[in-house]
């Protein structure tokens, strides 16, 4: 009897085992799986709030962030990182990882300057004045070319103190007092209002942003990652956007 319960022990271990393939995510909410999301740095603050709530709607899913300069998480991305989402901050650099994607949103830029605004910068023109400290994006990232386009349609010739990876390094270099001012997204601003003020200015609007996502073909957990990019397209997630200060993807 002894030899007979001890088969049956036996037996139920390696049943229970064979149950157990520690692949839980089949149907994308299951225990334990990590959702990875490549994102522009401006949307740290909007999709941070939207991987709450998606967390919350797929439990035992857990939505871990990259944020970055996008065409250093494109870099990354085409390198094998592995991704399951990607949102850049513009469809040029989409492009170098999908052919695919949609527009789920617009930005576009202001002046960010300190609190006080020791440099009395009053719009886009001031910034030519090379007293001041001026820090921008590098060019070849979106927020950069974006700066760019709005300081050529104004006719205006910059030459920065430096010249950032991603539109976080502009803002705090601003907030440090490192910087007389600086060429960030309103989003940006907003997030740090009372740390820095941001100054519209009319030229931004030859400058605004597109912003696509997709879920990528190489996703490890493609049916969570198709989901987080229908919040983002949906009713709640461009209503999470628009209090960030994001424009419509229909917006003029």
């Amino acid at each position: 009897m002894k030899r007979v319960a001890a088969l049956a022990a036996g037996l139920s271990l390696l049943v229970a085992g064979c149950g157990d393939t520690g692949d839980g995510d089949t149907a994308g909410k299951g225990s334990g799986s990590t959702l990875t999301v490549f994102a522009a740095a401006s949307l740290t603050e909007s999709f941070t709030a939207l991987g709450k709530t998606f967390e919350t709607s797929h439990q035992g899913v857990k939505v871990r962030f990259n944020f970055g300069g996008s065409s250093t998480l494109a870099q990354q991305i085409r390198q094998g990182a592995p991704a399951d989402v990607f949102a850049a901050a513009s469809p040029a650099t989409m492009k170098q990882v999908s052919a695919t994607s949609q527009v789920f949103t617009r930005n576009r830029l202001v002046i960010a300057v300190p609190p006080g605004n020791p440099g009395k910068v009053a719009r886009l023109s001031d910034l030519s004045d090379r007293k001041l400290k001026v820090v921008l994006c590098a060019e070849q990232v979106p927020c950069g070319a974006a700066a760019t386009r709005a300081l050529g349609a104004a006719g205006v010739k910059v030459e920065p103190a430096s010249q950032e990876q991603d539109v976080k390094a502009v803002l705090t270099k601003v907030q440090l007092g490192e910087a007389d001012a600086g060429l960030v997204y309103r989003t940006d601003a907003k997030a740090a209002a009372g740390r820095v003020t941001g100054i519209e200015f009319p030229e931004s609007a030859q400058a605004i942003n597109e912003y696509p996502i997709v879920a990528l073909p190489t996703a490890p957990r493609p049916a969570p990652a198709k989901e987080f990019v229908q919040l983002v397209l949906s009713a709640q997630g461009q209503a999470a956007l628009s209090r960030a200060g994001f424009e419509s993807a229909g917006a003029n």
